[in-house]
């Protein structure tokens, strides 16, 4: 995981505690800036299944 290009959002908060993505070329990876030994791993399916569900508003219940 350490050779993964990690990348984090403009959208970082000043303290930049942040979620951060990289991809091997086949699975994507998800941490949290802040916690980076524990990874999430998916699919590239799955997560554009996911980023349109966010993107059409089904999340934002968990936000309020």
């Amino acid at each position: 995981m350490e050779q993964l290009n990690w990348q984090k959002s403009s959208y970082s908060g000043e303290n930049m505690d942040c979620v951060e993505i990289a991809s091997d070329g086949h699975d994507v990876h998800i941490r949290e800036s802040d916690e980076p030994s524990t990874v999430i791993t998916t699919t590239k399916a799955k997560l554009t299944a996911w980023l349109q569900g966010a993107k059409a508003g089904e999340f934002d219940h968990f936000t309020r």
